[in-house]
């Protein structure tokens, strides 16, 4: 029992180290790009991973309490979806107000040549 946790928790280590590391932005590995920490975890065993998580990321404290998960969700837009950003909602109502105005000359011109039609089919007929 003993012998298999001298190899499974610098295995489980070298894990949780090289999947911490491959999830970590460029911006925040430190000393070294992040592709040499991936070859350090993986090459020194034991002493990589440990160096890692000692000095290879930048490491901050959540601000106003937010938990790991979402330290790297500032990296993002502001807006997600498109039905949350009130600028392209807007975008979609002027869009809407042209194709209405558009619709409505296109409406007006097909009643005038409409009635401009049947003013040439009453004047055929009363010619007749």
């Amino acid at each position: 029992m003993f012998r298999a946790l001298i190899y499974l928790l610098p295995l489980a280590l070298t894990i949780f180290a090289f999947i911490d590391c491959l999830n970590t932005p460029e911006d925040e590995a430190k000393h070294l790009p992040k592709i040499a920490w991936v070859f350090i975890i993986l090459l020194f065993w034991i002493v990589g991973p440990i160096v890692w998580l000692a000095a290879g990321k930048v490491r901050q404290a959540p601000a106003g309490g937010r938990t790991p998960s979402e330290w790297h969700r500032n990296h993002r837009q502001q807006w997600v979806a498109p039905d949350d950003n009130p600028d392209f909602l807007k975008s979609l109502k002027e869009e809407n107000k042209k194709d209405e105005a558009l619709l409505k000359d296109w409406e007006a011109d097909l009643r005038r040549r409409e009635d401009e039609l049947k003013r040439r089919e009453n004047g055929t007929e009363e010619a007749s």
